[in-house]
């Protein structure tokens, strides 16, 4: 049902490391390397445990920029289920973590998981476009989740 290929809209940066006496430094994003459209709007950290996965799930407008920057490794999949898209119905997987940090901004539209394939608990940050149940926590959170049905088409390996 899926192809493997790029999906547009997906923006994959390799995460520099700037190292000094004191420890490191990773820049999660810059407005100088995004649209406005793609402004954070919230950020926030969470840690996945050694073989666990969040997602998929996909958003109606919300956009994701995620870094994925360790002390573990991540599986990264992406589904393009965007009908209007050029590459619709692509599919994309991607290692990113301690050993290749990544951010990865996926756009709204796109389906996806992330999975901790290291031995460790792994750091992941994300700061989206849109803020989770909008001003003040009021309104429904833009997600559509995919994650508790058996027989979905978006099958992590």
């Amino acid at each position: 049902m899926f192809k493997d290929g790029e999906i547009n809209g997906v923006v994959i940066r390799v995460m520099a490391k700037h190292l000094d006496q004191r420890g490191w430094l990773m820049e999660i994003f810059r407005q100088d390397e995004l649209t406005n459209e793609y402004y954070p709007a919230m950020g926030y950290i969470s840690m996945t445990k050694a073989g666990v996965a969040r997602g998929p799930h996909e958003h109606v407008e919300q956009a994701d920029l995620f870094g994925f920057l360790g002390p573990s490794n991540f599986k990264v999949y992406m589904w393009d289920n965007r009908k209007n898209s050029t590459t619709y119905r692509n599919k994309m997987v991607v290692l990113a973590g301690i050993d290749d940090p990544k951010s990865i901004l996926i756009p709204p539209g796109v389906v996806h998981a992330y999975k901790n394939v290291g031995n460790e608990m792994g750091m992941v940050t994300n700061v989206p476009n849109r803020l989770y149940a909008g001003y003040g926590r009021k309104f429904d959170v833009d997600e559509i989740r995919h994650e508790s049905d058996q027989t979905t088409i978006f099958q992590l390996d």
